[in-house]
């Protein structure tokens, strides 16, 4: 599985984009801001092309182990971002709730680096790309910045 994120508006504190697979939009995304110098919790990730697995571990697989117990099998963790650990895809709203992880939304404010209905889209998008990791096959993700940074 080939996923793509085109980063279409950046502001001074955050990103936005939509997730693809092939020409299909999946969701609007939200990422924090590009920065030449990476500052932790403040930076995006920088364009290229990412393997995704599942985490089994960690704060947030035992949050959403609760909050979505038919559905979660483990984080969508995007793996070797250099300068990066623990990139993950799930829910949030501005990036305050982002530490250079990918957001997902259904609706996106362009003025506000705002995106809404983050749980509808992260359930529309989780189980097909989690089936997929559990299937053997790999799944990848591309960054591709066409905003003005």
């Amino acid at each position: 599985m080939e996923l793509r994120v085109i980063r279409y508006c950046s502001r001074e504190d955050w990103t936005l984009g939509m997730l693809m697979e092939d020409r299909t939009f999946l969701c609007y995304t939200l990422e924090d801001e590009h920065r030449e110098e990476k500052v932790m919790h403040e930076t995006r990730v920088p364009a290229g092309r990412y393997r995704i697995t599942l985490r089994t571990v960690g704060g947030f697989h035992k949050r959403y182990t609760e909050k979505y117990p038919n559905m979660h099998k483990g984080m969508l963790w995007v793996r070797d971002v250099p300068g990066f650990e623990y990139i993950l895809i799930h829910t949030g709203n501005t990036d305050e709730h982002t530490s250079g992880c990918l957001l997902t939304g259904l609706t996106s404010d362009s003025h506000k680096g705002f995106i809404g209905r983050s749980v509808d889209a992260y359930k529309d998008i989780y189980p097909r790309i989690a089936q997929a990791i559990e299937d053997g096959e790999d799944v990848f993700i591309t960054y591709e910045d066409f905003d003005e940074v």
